[in-house]
């Protein structure tokens, strides 16, 4: 028997797709396919979200220029105002770092599950639903790989 992917909760064989405990030998499975699901646009507007957090800091540094600039204060004062600001805006480097990092993972989720389905006993079977499309795409390769030995 040859194992053509493994992980945590997937494993596929020569033999058999084995998924959370459920084994599907493949002598069983006359048609596999596969399909994505719609959009997730929760998923979607969340990443729009981390993108305005990043930009937050930057556009509140450029109206506290702004309003600086406008003021009848003293130079002095409006020059406080300026670095006031100037350090508003630079705050978004650490932010950026962690929402960037969240953004990855976001983008590593996916937006959209992927599924792998099959025909077995004469009626369609959902194997797996997952939403990692880099992830998918090797299971859905190592079951082609599988099907074809």
């Amino acid at each position: 028997m040859t194992t053509f992917y493994n992980d945590r909760s997937v494993r596929v064989t020569s033999a058999a797709i084995h998924v959370d405990g459920r084994a599907y030998p493949l002598d069983e499975l006359t048609r596999i396919w596969h399909r994505r699901d719609r959009r997730a646009w929760g998923v979607v507007a969340g990443r729009g979200a981390l993108g305005l957090v990043v930009l937050t800091p930057v556009v509140m540094a450029v109206i506290g220029v702004l309003v600086a600039l406008r003021l009848d204060v003293t130079a002095t004062t409006r020059l406080t105002i300026i670095v006031a600001a100037v350090l508003v805006g630079l705050a978004a480097g650490p932010i950026l770092d962690l929402v960037l990092d969240r953004m990855d993972r976001s983008f590593d989720r996916g937006s959209r599950y992927y599924e792998m389905w099959a025909v077995r006993g004469g009626a369609p079977v959902c194997l797996l639903r997952i939403r990692d499309r880099q992830r998918f795409g090797r299971i859905y390769r190592a079951v082609q790989r599988a099907v074809e030995t």
